[in-house]
């Protein structure tokens, strides 16, 4: 009779290779397939679906998915698999196509500034906060020839007005928003963004080099469910701006729409922003930690020779100051 000796026990500290090449295989796939789908949410973010507000998350955290990229180099590393490496370095390459052109700072290439230039400084002042006369002198301290602002309530309006009024000649308002300047302020007006809501204006600053159009708006918050009040007023500001005469126009306020949101298309596609002076993304909300831009400059007709972002008063957002060539 036969006895099958039974199996002799693995050595100590020994392990079969096989499940370690399965968790590695499996690492790599997984690796490869998140750097691929971060490629295509890079490159064709505006095609995400906008269900249950999917589109507008994808739209807001894209340059911060480039977070992301380090960890797939990390995956790659463990599971040293070339396709996965492969696929992390083409990640990579894409997230800086994207964003790297628009984080360069403006500094390294812009015009010094004329004689003739315009330097404006806008703020979203909270309404409430309290603090609306601290953010006008720290306007003022700029050395802006104009200043916006947005969600002033009847407190926050007298109380920025009693500083700028002694600095600006010049001044138009209309429900939460105005705008103060030393050039005189021509065909002033409520901007229709077909809401019914007063929280934009349109107006003509005559300036020594000739008109400038200013556009001051305060756009309907956007959140995940419910963003289509905002995405109206973008696309009503937009017609506005195709329709405007003038060789020079400036749109600015808050927007709350971040740089890569598709809601901004129309008006990006008529009007520039420039990159910021230090270079970075100019995030302007929550002031305290700020993690997208949602207050910005347009402008079409003129040169940008400085934009940057700075804390005026106790509201949470922070202020955007640029200053542009008239000639």
């Amino acid at each position: 009779m036969s006895v099958i000796a039974p199996p002799e026990p693995a050595a100590a500290g020994s392990s079969s290779p096989r499940p370690v090449r399965r968790r590695r295989v499996g690492l790599a796939r997984v690796t490869s397939l998140l750097g691929v789908a971060l490629v295509l949410v890079l490159v064709f973010h505006t095609m995400v679906p906008d269900v249950a507000g999917l589109g507008l998350i994808a739209d807001t955290a894209l340059p911060w998915l480039g977070l992301a990229v380090p960890l797939l180099f990390v995956g790659a590393l463990v599971a040293k698999s070339r396709a996965a490496f492969a696929a992390a370095v083409l990640a990579a390459l894409v997230w800086c196509v994207v964003f790297v052109p628009s984080i360069v700072p403006l500094s390294w290439t812009a015009a010094p500034a004329s004689e003739s230039r315009l330097t404006v400084a806008s703020q979203n002042v909270e309404a409430g906060s309290g603090t609306a006369a601290d953010s006008a002198a720290a306007l003022v301290a700029t050395g802006a020839e104009v200043v916006a602002l947005q969600e002033m309530d009847a407190e926050s309006r007298d109380a920025a007005g009693a500083v700028l009024d002694e600095v600006y000649p010049h001044r138009y308002g209309v429900g939460t928003v105005g705008v103060w300047s030393v050039f005189p302020i021509e065909n002033a007006q409520m901007l229709d963004l077909g809401l019914g809501w007063k929280r934009g204006l349109a107006a003509d600053l005559e300036t020594p080099s000739g008109p400038v159009s200013i556009y001051v708006v305060h756009a309907a918050s956007a959140r995940p469910a419910a963003h289509d009040e905002r995405d109206a007023m973008l696309a009503n500001l937009a017609d506005h701006l195709a329709r405007d005469e003038n060789t020079r126009v400036i749109a600015v306020g808050d927007f709350n729409a971040g740089s890569s949101d598709r809601a901004l298309g129309d008006v990006t596609a008529q009007l520039s922003g420039a990159n910021q002076s230090d270079g970075g993304f100019g995030f302007t909300w929550p002031a305290a930690a700020p993690v997208v831009r949602l207050d910005h400059v347009f402008q079409r007709g003129m040169e940008v020779v400085s934009n940057t972002t700075v804390p005026a008063g106790g509201g949470d957002h922070l202020a955007v100051v640029a200053t542009l060539n008239l000639e």
